[in-house]
């Protein structure tokens, strides 16, 4: 399974009009977010990483709410509300469409999922077929997730889907993300996930620093701490637990 840069892709890429974004708006505030006025997609699974506080999260639910799914997370026809706490980013930002059509897609956020679980149980009762999330357990619910609506050819955005997850369930959620994009789905996902940020032929980008950049597996935090600590795990251990 490979996936080489695609110029079929579901979203190409968005542009900020930050004239309607108020001066004092703490948007303005994150280095990453701030200094950005486009933004391309180029590859079928595009990774954000960063630390936290860093916008990757906040870029990805204005990306999301833009194209139509509901804040919290389901498919393009869940509408519903617990409570709002999405930027007005999603206000400036246009969308650039490339010509391939979704076929389906689904907006997985991990802050917000157990909202998302209990509106999939109302749906099913009013018709369809219940996926029992709340009888799983996180982990579980969110792999059911992704049985259930990740296909080729979808359009899928994640919010740190690795919260949930084992490693073993992580390199899961990996091949089905590598299945469905070699044959045509499109992914954005923000993750500190050292195993989902391998997988092959996905771009990188790093909301560390003034700006958005390209960033190479290797040189990603998450895998440079990883690495540190499994090789040096008792001098860090040492170091850190030192009275």
């Amino acid at each position: 399974m490979t996936m080489k840069e695609n110029k079929d892709l579901v979203l190409r890429g968005l542009r900020i009009d930050w004239s309607g974004i108020d001066g004092e708006s703490y948007l303005r505030r994150i280095p990453g977010i701030a200094s950005l006025e486009s933004l391309e997609f180029r590859r079928p699974v595009t990774f954000f990483v960063g630390e936290n506080g860093s916008g990757k999260s906040t870029l990805l639910e204005a990306i999301a709410v833009k194209y139509g799914f509901n804040p919290e997370g389901g498919t393009r026809n869940y509408s519903f509300s617990t409570r709002e706490s999405h930027s007005e980013l999603c206000n400036h930002i246009t969308l650039s469409k490339g010509t391939a059509l979704a076929k389906g897609g689904y907006f997985l956020r991990a802050e917000s999922f157990y909202n998302v679980a209990s509106a999939e149980e109302k749906y099913s009762r009013e018709g369809g077929t219940p996926l029992y999330l709340h009888s799983q357990s996180h982990g579980e619910s969110f792999l059911t997730v992704v049985k259930e609506y990740f296909r080729p050819g979808g359009f899928y955005i994640m919010d740190e889907p690795e919260a949930a997850l084992s490693p073993q369930r992580q390199m899961s959620l990996l091949v089905r993300m590598a299945e469905c994009a070699s044959q045509g789905a499109q992914f954005i996902v923000a993750t500190h996930s050292p195993v989902l940020l391998a997988l092959p032929d996905a771009e990188i980008l790093s909301f560390d620093g003034d700006q958005i950049s390209p960033c190479g597996y290797e040189d990603t935090e998450s895998y440079k701490v990883m690495d540190m600590f499994i090789n040096y795990r008792e001098r860090i251990l040492e170091y850190l637990l030192k009275e």
